[in-house]
């Protein structure tokens, strides 16, 4: 057996991980010299998951076993929940072990042989005699014994579209059974004519009657090896080639060079390329694939750090420090305006885009340096990227456990700076045609969009001040940041709300500049994360901002009031007395949050934390930066004081947000997005004003590290026609001036692992998968020496599970607990006979895995994330965490290194989104372990294609669907958001008991149905002038019913208002969806049941379909 393994870095330790897993759950390659004749404790099929194959005609108990499914029980309620999808279902029926596997390739017709070896392993029992039992037998010690076969075949003397048969020589019935077609391929412009050639490795030898000894007849750690004097035929992906699709048509430009070369059969393959070309490729059972890191490129004679540019003179200084950046980039739009000379037809066409595109972005960033002539704009940049400074400083020194002065120099990326600079005209100049433009940040997942984008809300709210003298016109909502999921909204809480509370010690410094009104920053979303309503003593309500923090200051261990449980300043824990109930605890205005460390600035003395979390305090304070979801949305119809958002303190002069950053846009997708959609068109008309005659809306600014066709969701979405993705691509995929991939040979990639058992249940598969990889982990622990205060091992050792559903996760979390944690405690003891030392060493796992899901509570979700950047050394460490599409954004954690992905997510991009959480620091590399159940035929086309697929795995995101006109939405969402537009749009029908009086304003809603019905016009790029008299007509029709519903309380003597809950209201216009008057209600007053959430959805039926003979 091989010597005991060495770790110099995390990287050894993952390709420790890797062999370990190979050996355990398929056995030794011909590359393990070591254990080509190694001795088992018990039979080899027990012993091993996959990779063997069984005789075809074995009897059914040999060759067959159940799925496991769990018996058939109703999905769970997808009631909008953060990861309620609803579990894809195997087949639940008993499936068979493998008989057979093999590949398929494309050959030139001038080829003439292929050469195939193929190698295995013979397992033979070592001392059974004929009176073993079948349980002794299986703990019988066999041996392995190596096997090796070469053959050739002749395709010249092949029969085309015949299936032909080859006996592999010495293998006891194993055979080659092959098939040869004529067909054609797409290469370019040109179609030629290919030989398909489909080769099998088939088990054809005689089984053994008695089940102890069933192994004598499988094949196990099949390998079949094919070459060519000819090369391979690749295969590229068609799409694009006579494609009018935007996104294709660069996939295709991009992904020229990225071809298959050869497809699995019950297994997956790899190839082997030199100098673009493939001479051999082979099967394997754990297929492996390596994703490059994308990394932002170093620029040099820019000035990027944020202190030089905080504290820069004078414009002169600005274009001094910044040119060079632009001069840089023409010179780089310049050699990609030569390469697109290389391309002729479609392609040329799409080079020659991206040249335009790349050369409109160098424009604009000119621009934006070019502005900081104007000394209010210059001002702005400098107090922000010095606020930056101060906040990344401050995070830096919590994540590092330094001291804020020992961090090191602070520099913006190139595509950050750059990002910023093109949209400072848009920001500074409102009627501008840029501001019209929304600048999606396409950039990978940790890559540093939030710092960009945070950094152009900091020059949007400073800005603002310094043009503004008036608190009146200065205060109020300056930036809105929206999401969709908690986890990601408390992640962004933290980060931003340190940049607030440096720009409030900015404030501080020059009041005169940057007024007496503090910068704050409000958490709006929904009242399982934070309170909606102050309460005062007496309320019955656990959920107001009194009881919450009455409970934590009498327990805290208690959730606390906020989702924060530290200082975003200092990091200093909160404790009962952080919250403070002003101006007293009966009877309170604000909940006010101070930090216990008395060092840090913000302890309460003299200032406390510019943080607004409670709905009524925000309403009235209206911070000038305010995070929400965007279901939370939902609530203008139902809330008068919503207005506000729009209208800011002084009504008589409205000033509506400046800027609208809407994070990972690839969320705002299906049923959500559509809403969204819909209630935007309320937002949209609600935050125009007018400048000098002109009609002006917010910049909005978009980010994503997974896109497709951004430009019609945008559109959808935001009623916005022009979109600008920055960085802009180049020729190649690999390069866009300020990102670029790095080759495996310099930085160390993520890597994916495809593991599938044919016959085996997805259960089976998951346990050994997670044993094994804890099991290997902890030996690489104990083995390693730490270096620098840092184990090498220390990112595998904390294994994220991801779940495509609950109710999976569900099931997992019992096996984890039960059956994972008692086995690791005697893991140690599986070695083969001949292995002093084995592969793993025991293990024992916290009692409870951690989990992130929606079902756990907002501070739940936050203590899970501390732990889990916690060293394995600590005593709260996490051996295991359960988690579901939740942890697809917002898990920011550098630490993590390890992932399991049960089952193939349904999403290309929940599948990126989701394995980047791991291998962050390219000083820890990542590893994913995808299971794929190949009873499922999505699993299996993964599984067959493993490798090419991954390759280009960011080609397969797919488009998202928003349709907010659709008929259902406008069912569902129509009358709230006509109720919003009157009640929030029309000062005079904003209280509660005004909604009586909307027959007094003929002229004003007519405007509002001909807004909507503009807006229908605006949200596809092919007008439908049908739809949009549907859409004017109906919201027309609305509030026509509105009036009429007013008019008739109004003669039944009853109090007209808005909702329910309002003072003397009897007659409330809104209704619940589910309303529990709803047999008494007219069809009239059904019309206006608004949601409270735009995730509301009906619950999730299965549908299990049977053949006629199932009856």
């Amino acid at each position: 057996m091989e010597s005991p393994p060495t770790f110099e870095n995390s990287a050894s330790v993952r390709e420790y991980l890797i062999h370990a897993l190979r050996l355990d759950l398929i056995g030794p390659g011909p590359e393990d010299k070591a254990y080509q004749e190694e001795g088992l404790q018990f039979a080899p099929s027990k012993w091993y998951m996959t990779g063997f194959l069984v005789p075809a005609g074995a009897p059914i108990e040999q060759r067959a076993q159940d799925t496991e499914e769990e018996p058939d029980e109703p999905a769970e309620p997808a009631h909008g929940a953060d990861d309620a999808a609803v579990p894809e279902r195997g087949s639940g029926k008993r499936v068979f072990l493998p008989s057979s596997m093999g590949l398929s390739v494309l050959m030139d017709p001038a080829a003439t042989n292929l050469n195939l070896t193929v190698t295995w392993g013979d397992y033979v029992p070592e001392e059974l005699s004929e009176n073993t039992s079948q349980s002794q037998s299986n703990r019988s010690p066999w041996r392995r014994i190596p096997r090796f076969a070469e053959l050739s075949i002749d395709l010249t003397s092949a029969n085309i579209g015949q299936q032909m048969l080859r006996k592999i020589p010495e293998s006891n019935g194993l055979q080659i059974v092959y098939l040869i077609r004529n067909t054609t391929v797409q290469q370019a412009q040109e179609t030629k004519p290919v030989r398909a050639v489909s080769l099998f490795v088939v088990n054809h030898r005689i089984p053994t009657n008695k089940n102890e000894r069933q192994d004598r007849a499988f094949a196990f750690q099949v390998h079949l090896t094919v070459t060519s004097d000819h090369p391979f035929i690749p295969r590229y992906d068609p799409r694009g080639l006579e494609n009018d699709d935007w996104d294709d048509r660069l996939s295709d430009l991009h992904y020229r060079d990225a071809a298959e070369y050869a497809v699995g059969h019950n297994v997956s393959v790899r190839a082997e390329i030199h100098d673009n070309h493939c001479f051999k490729v082979h099967t394997e059972w754990m297929p492996q694939a390596a994703v490059e890191r994308v990394e932002p490129s170093q620029i040099p004679n820019v000035e990027f750090g944020m202190e030089t540019l905080g504290n820069l003179q004078n414009a002169d200084a600005a274009r001094w420090a910044l040119n060079s950046l632009v001069k840089q980039y023409r010179d780089w739009i310049e050699g990609q305006r030569a390469d697109a000379e290389h391309f002729s037809g479609r392609r040329r066409e799409v080079a020659d885009e991206l040249v335009r595109r790349a050369t409109n972005a160098a424009r604009r960033i000119e621009a934006g340096i070019d502005l900081l002539k104007d000394a209010e704009v210059l001002d702005a940049f400098r107090i922000a990227n010095r606020a930056m400074a101060m906040a990344a400083r401050r995070r830096i020194a919590q994540e590092q456990g330094i001291s804020p002065d020992e961090v090191r120099t602070l520099k913006w990326r190139p595509f950050q700076l750059a990002y910023i600079l093109m949209n400072l005209r848009s920001v500074a100049n409102p009627t501008h045609i840029e501001r019209e433009t929304v600048d999606l940040l396409f950039f990978p997942t940790g890559g540093g969009k939030t710092e960009a984008y945070l950094g152009l809300a900091a020059f949007t709210m400073v800005l603002r001040r310094l043009r503004n003298s008036n608190e009146a016109e200065y205060r109020g909502l300056s930036v809105l940041m929206r999401y969709t999921l908690r986890l990601l909204t408390l992640d962004q809480l933290g980060r931003a709300a340190a940049l607030i509370c440096a720009l409030e010690l900015e404030r501080e410094q020059n009041p005169e500049q940057l007024g007496t009104w503090p910068f704050e920053i409000a958490l709006w979303v929904g009242r399982a994360a934070t309170p909606n309503y102050m309460g005062k003593k007496g309320d019955s309500s656990p959920n107001t901002a009194r009881a919450r923090t009455m409970k934590f200051k009498n327990d805290s261990s208690k959730d606390p009031p906020l989702p924060l449980d530290r200082c975003p300043w200092c990091g200093k824990k909160f404790n009962k007395h952080s919250f403070w109930l002003h101006p007293n605890s009966n009877e309170p205005t604000d909940l006010h949050v101070r930090c216990v460390n008395r060092r840090c600035e913000f302890s309460g003395k003299p200032r406390q934390l510019p943080i607004v979390a409670v709905d009524e305090p925000i309403y009235r304070r209206l911070p000038a930066l305010m995070i929400a979801t965007v279901d939370k949305f939902a609530a203008m119809p139902w809330s008068e004081e919503t207005a506000r958002f729009f209208r800011g303190v002084d009504p008589s002069n409205p000033r509506p947000p400046d800027l609208i950053i809407q994070d990972e846009l690839h969320l705002i997708s299906g049923p959500l997005g559509t809403m969204v959609g819909l209630y935007e068109t309320a937002i949209d008309h609600l935050c125009k004003y007018p400048i000098d005659d002109k009609e002006v809306r917010p910049k909005i600014i978009a980010s994503t590290a997974t896109v497709r066709l951004a430009q019609k969701q945008i559109r959808a979405l935001f009623g916005r026609s022009t979109v600008a993705v920055f960085p802009p691509p180049g020729m190649d995929r690999r390069d866009s001036f300020f990102a670029e991939q790095v080759p495996q040979t310099k930085k160390h990639p993520r890597l994916y692992l495809g593991i599938a058992a044919q016959g085996r249940g997805p259960k089976v598969v998951f346990l050994k998968s997670m044993i094994t990889l804890m099991a290997a982990a902890q030996l690489a622990w104990e083995t390693a020496e730490d270096r620098a205060g840092r184990n090498p091992a220390d990112p595998y050792m904390t294994l994220v599970a991801y779940f495509n559903a609950l109710r999976e996760l569900g099931s997992a979390r019992r096996i984890t607990e039960d059956e994972i944690r008692s086995r690791l405690l005697n893991y140690q003891s599986r070695a083969r006979l001949d292995e002093p030392t084995g592969l793993f060493l025991n293990r024992q796992i916290g009692l409870e895995p951690v989990e992130l899901t929606s079902r756990v509570g907002t501070a739940m979700v936050a203590e899970a994330k501390r732990r889990l950047s916690l060293g394995f050394h600590d005593r709260e460490r996490v051996d295991v965490a359960l988690a579901t599409n939740m942890i697809s954004v917002g898990l920011d954690i550098t630490r993590l290194g390890l992932m399991v992905v049960s089952g193939q997510p349904k999403s290309t991009s929940e599948y990126i989104q989701a394995t980047s959480r791991v291998g962050r620091d390219p000083d820890r590399p990542g590893l994913v372990v995808t299971l794929l159940n190949l009873h499922r035929p999505r699993d299996r086309s993964h599984y067959e294609h493993f490798s090419a697929w991954h390759e280009s795995f960011y080609r397969g995101v797919e488009a998202t669907s928003v349709t907010p006109f659709s008929p259902r939405a406008l069912d569902r969402g129509l009358p709230a958001v006509t109720v919003a537009l009157a009640r929030l749009g029309i000062p005079e029908l904003t209280p509660m008991l005004e909604a009586r009086r909307i027959e007094h304003y003929g002229t004003d809603t007519s405007a509002l149905a001909e807004a909507v019905g503009e807006r229908a016009r605006m949200h596809k790029e092919v007008t439908d002038e049908a739809l949009i008299d549907h859409v004017r007509s109906r919201t027309q029709s609305l509030i026509d019913d509105w009036a009429r519903l007013a008019h008739k309380a109004g003669d039944d003597g009853m109090t007209f208002g808005y909702a329910r809950r309002g003072k003397g209201v009897n007659t409330p216009l809104l209704r619940e969806m589910i309303d529990p008057d709803r047999d008494q209600l007219s069809q009239r007053q059904l019309l206006f049941r608004a949601p409270r959430s735009l995730r509301d959805v009906e619950p999730g039926v299965l549908l299990s379909i049977k053949s006629p003979e199932e009856n």
